[in-house]
């Protein structure tokens, strides 16, 4: 940004000059916690030692930024002044701390001639470590992806802590990502930091036996995440990008911090190649646009290039695909493919046989049977989904009448297709699908 005639400010307690910036000094905090958030929780947590007291003293540093760099300018070196800001507030704690512990220690003494006072607590890490280095940081960011993704968390903490710690996403933020209220995502975060403090985690990556558990955790969580923003399950739209960059950033940080990783690969490179096609996806109205119908030059070149590359390395590294890789493999077809037509349904096909024994579940088979009506025809595929029907499968979704519905529509069989879309219509939570759905039973003869 280019400067002002604003006076140059430091960072508490002295270090270089800020350079002066134009435009929002707000937006310039929100773009630098966005990105530094995580670094910086991190790097406070590695010196107190306390997770939950790094991340109350990193929004304690952003909420001063928030004071600070609108009046006085953005400083040269945002990170090193917020962490400097809550390094600061840390001490402080510490102070208050140690004077208590000083006051017990007395009265202990007036109790009890032959007590010992209380050692100051103080932390473990001089101040020659406490420097800002970027590499130190990223092993304190690969600890916060496992400390987020904890096991003793329920699945919906493990997505607010990622987003929030991770992510450096507001409370108001992730509840209008998940459509939740605020109080809950702030409850979920307060009894999140309650149970890690309570299971007593400690700040670091778990050891390698333990690594692989855990890394299928946070992958997981990553998934959740884009899955939600690239299909929203309720709202009034379709996509959300804030939700699907976010997964897509932390997971280009996981492969880079765990490269050995070939379902992190996996997973990356199913995320580029699935949102290599969002351009595309949404009209100019906000109206979803099916794969059929869907304009393959706005489809994004460079994320396909990056999917494929990011696949290639999940091959190189690993000893076969996992689900990740493999779900990325069957988005590469749809990538390279000149039209739906032009797709390798078969290879598709062959794909989810092998995801199918990886990674069962209601949602490959129903996939599958997709793949299996554009490779053989509706009229292979459809006891293929009838299968799922009397089994009792996804139950309250959407997806099953929805899909039964249009391969009864090809069929011909439109009364049918029309009681199976009207129920899909009643299932479905998101605004935009349903009048997708009901667009498909207006045109039913």
């Amino acid at each position: 940004m280019a400067g002002t005639d604003r006076p140059a400010v430091s960072p508490p307690g002295g270090g270089r000059p800020a350079t002066p910036r134009t435009g929002s000094g707000r937006e310039a905090v929100e773009a630098v916690w966005r990105i530094e958030s995580a670094r910086i929780v991190g790097r406070l947590a590695r010196y107190t030692g306390d997770f939950a007291l790094a991340e109350d003293l990193a929004q304690e540093a952003l909420a001063e930024a928030l004071v600070t760099w609108p009046r006085e300018g953005a400083p040269r070196d945002p990170a090193g002044w917020l962490l400097t800001v809550g390094r600061r507030r840390a001490i402080d704690a510490f102070r208050r701390r140690s004077a208590r512990d000083q006051r017990y220690a007395t009265l202990a003494r007036g109790l009890d001639d032959g007590g010992t006072t209380s050692d100051a607590w103080a932390p473990a890490t001089d101040d020659a470590d406490l420097l800002w280095d970027p590499d130190r940081v990223d092993d304190d960011v690969l600890a916060l992806m496992f400390i987020a993704c904890h096991p003793v968390l329920s699945r919906e903490a493990q997505v607010a802590l990622t987003l929030r710690v991770l992510g450096g996403l507001g409370s108001d933020e992730i509840a209008r990502a998940f459509l939740v209220p605020t109080a809950t995502v702030q409850a979920r975060i307060t009894r999140a930091k309650k149970t890690l403090a309570a299971a007593e985690v400690p700040f670091e990556a778990p050891p390698a036996e333990e690594r692989r558990e855990r890394l299928g955790s946070v992958l997981s969580v990553l998934y959740l995440i884009f899955t939600e923003g690239s299909t929203a399950t309720s709202g009034d739209d379709w996509i959300r990008p804030d939700l699907t960059r976010e997964a897509i950033r932390l997971t280009r940080i996981l492969t880079r911090l765990a490269p050995d990783q070939p379902e992190a690969h996996g997973l990356l490179a199913l995320l580029e190649l699935t949102a290599a096609r969002f351009p595309a996806r949404v009209g100019d109205d906000g109206e979803p646009v099916l794969l059929e119908d869907q304009d393959r030059r706005r489809w994004d070149r460079a994320a396909i290039r990056r999917g494929r590359a990011a696949l290639a390395q999940a091959g190189r590294v690993g000893r076969g695909l996992g689900a990740y890789g493999v779900q990325a493999a069957i988005a590469e077809c749809h990538a390279v493919a000149p039209s739906v037509e032009g797709t390798d349904w078969e290879r598709i096909v062959l794909l989810y046989d092998i995801l199918s024994r990886l990674a069962p579940s209601p949602v490959v088979r129903l996939n599958r049977a997709v793949a299996v009506s554009m490779a053989r025809g509706p009229a292979v595929a459809l006891p293929l989904v009838d299968d799922l029907v009397a089994a009792g499968s996804l139950s309250g979704s959407h997806l099953l009448p929805s899909v039964r519905g249009e391969l009864l529509r090809r069929l011909h069989r439109f009364e049918e297709a029309r009681e199976e879309l009207e129920r899909a219509v009643g299932r479905c939570g998101n605004e935009r699908e349903r009048g997708l759905l009901r667009r498909k039973l207006a045109a039913l003869p």
